[in-house]
């Protein structure tokens, strides 16, 4: 990665034209070919900038960056205050906390979660199309699959779905009843769960590791 940070002027010229003015501002030009423009009030959110592929140009004052739709970038240098390169290597991605396995080993653990009665049958039930995360009884003793996921929305309705079909064709187990938990549900998947009767849960990641919220409550 080069970090440049620069006194400097940018114009895009492409669908549409830009111009930002003479100001100091960093200029990333990273090991994919991007280019982006930075200033220091903005987060990480760039000014402007060019996704790759795309090539660089380094004239005297003046770089051009070309993408392959010929749409340009053109930085006019007034004045280089830092030019440096570092080798990041590849990075390993980023490692969430509460990912889906430790969501399903939580819950497990708390199946009551789901409502009072609740009792495990076994994590990661096996199907002939795959293994259902969860499978439990209710209070009333019926059989409850559930598919966990961080983030709810539609194909994981329709994969739990597809686990129900199966499920409900083994007459040790049926009927079996769904249920869509995550600790986010977009709206469309909601609407989907319902019409199918497959009820949606919320979790609570925190609450589920046992961490008290250390907001202020009403008694």
């Amino acid at each position: 990665m080069r970090l440049v940070i620069a006194r400097c002027s940018v114009d895009y010229a492409g669908r549409l034209t830009a111009h930002l003015p003479s100001a100091p501002r960093l200029i990333l030009v990273k090991a994919d070919g991007s280019v982006s423009i930075h200033a220091d009030d903005r987060a990480y959110k760039p000014l402007n900038w060019m996704s790759p592929p795309c090539t660089l140009k380094e004239d005297e004052g003046v770089w051009t960056v070309i993408n392959k739709a010929g749409e340009k970038l053109i930085i006019t240098m007034e004045e280089v205050l830092h030019d440096s390169s570092h080798e990041l290597g590849v990075d390993p991605g980023l490692i969430k906390d509460g990912v889906e396995a430790h969501l399903q080993e939580l819950l497990a653990d708390r199946i009551e979660t789901l409502g009072e009665g609740y009792t495990l049958i076994r994590r990661e039930y096996p199907t002939a199309i795959g293994p259902v995360d969860i499978l439990c009884r209710d209070a009333d003793g019926g059989t409850v699959a559930v598919e966990l996921k961080r983030r709810g929305e539609i194909d994981g309705v329709e994969q739990l779905t597809r686990y129900l079909e199966l499920l409900n064709r083994d007459p040790h187990l049926a009927p079996v009843r769904g249920v869509f938990a995550a600790q986010e549900i977009k709206p469309q998947a909601r609407v989907l769960a319902t019409d199918r009767g497959i009820s949606c849960v919320v979790l609570d990641y925190d609450a589920l590791r046992g961490i008290e919220d250390d907001k202020l409550r009403l008694f």
